[in-house]
């Protein structure tokens, strides 16, 4: 997990885990709505030199989600994940079972125009290299030069699909979620873009206020800020306790000792408001006991550790 490379960053990823949310809905829609809007020239060029027949691609929709939703159920689909500089999942990518279709017989001359069943069987190694291709030219559009730029690692890791999407764990946050629809006069198919809020916001965040027409911060919204910066917050150290069986919990008698595991000291939980921030070390300092911040907490990756011990 890459850790915050700053106070600022530091502060919002407490208060996204807090309260679930990065800045104002209004202005991350337009941010989002603008950046699909300016990267669609670009991709449908892309896609066009690629394809042996062109295809209609337009933006149908702009929502915030939670990223976790912007894994499909369905193992027909196509999924891919684009690091960058500031995020090991900087965006997601995923394009359902009909867009699949249309796209493949795009790319080998197959006639478009005449309408065609939507896979219904786990993707072929040649649709999925097909997805691909394609994630990699959205990926290339979206991502942008110069400062604002995204700094996606490109190119793309291959798109998986059917088990090995089925079991792809991701972690939760607040996102949006952009909707491009690929179509021709008989058959239509979408494809997804997911990023996290705090990703888009970091490189395209004035984007949506010049969309809005939103002015700079006025004094009262920060003194707002300040003070709600400044409520307090009780946090609350836990350690873990060795695993134990229920039978042996029943047992459990007044006075009885029981005994650490191995590696708690090591992976004590800062939290608040029932919300795990931190993983820590537990200490002591003179006659005080400590715990020491060793790193953001990562849900999905403690998931991966309860599902798979050791």
């Amino acid at each position: 997990m890459v850790s915050p490379a700053s106070p600022a960053e530091a502060r919002a990823f407490i208060v996204e885990r807090l309260i679930g949310d990065t800045g104002e809905p209004d202005g991350i829609i337009a941010a989002a709505r603008a950046l699909a809007e300016r990267s669609l020239p670009s991709i449908i060029h892309a896609l066009d030199e690629k394809l042996s027949a062109p295809l209609d691609f337009s933006l149908v929709s702009v929502e915030l989600v939670r990223f976790a939703q912007a894994r499909p159920s369905d193992g027909r689909y196509a999924m891919t994940i684009a690091a960058s500089a500031s995020s090991p999942d900087a965006l997601i990518l995923t394009m359902d079972p009909a867009a699949v279709t249309l796209l493949i017989n795009a790319l080998f001359a197959g006639d478009v125009d005449e309408p065609v069943e939507p896979i219904g069987r786990d993707l072929s190694p040649t649709e999925v290299e097909m997805a691909t291709m394609v994630f990699e030219e959205i990926a290339t559009a979206v991502n942008g030069s110069g400062p604002r730029a995204f700094e996606f690692r490109l190119p793309l890791p291959m798109a998986i699909t059917g088990t090995e999407l089925r079991r792809h764990i991701l972690r939760d946050g607040p996102a949006v979620r952009v909707v491009f629809s690929v179509s021709s006069s008989a058959n239509a198919g979408s494809i997804s873009l997911t990023m996290p809020q705090r990703v888009l916001l970091k490189h395209r965040g004035e984007a949506g206020a010049q969309a809005t027409g939103t002015q700079p911060e006025t004094d009262w919204q920060a003194r707002f800020g300040e003070e709600v910066m400044r409520s307090n917050v009780d946090l609350q150290a836990t350690l873990r306790l060795a695993r134990m069986t229920l039978s042996d919990i029943a047992t459990l008698q007044v006075g009885q000792v029981i005994e650490l595991d191995e590696t708690a000291q090591a992976e004590a939980h800062l939290s608040a408001r029932n919300k795990t921030l931190f993983v820590c070390e537990f200490g002591k300092l003179g006659q005080n006991y400590t715990v020491r911040i060793r790193h953001p907490f990562d849900a999905g990756q403690d998931l991966m550790d309860t599902l798979l011990p050791g």
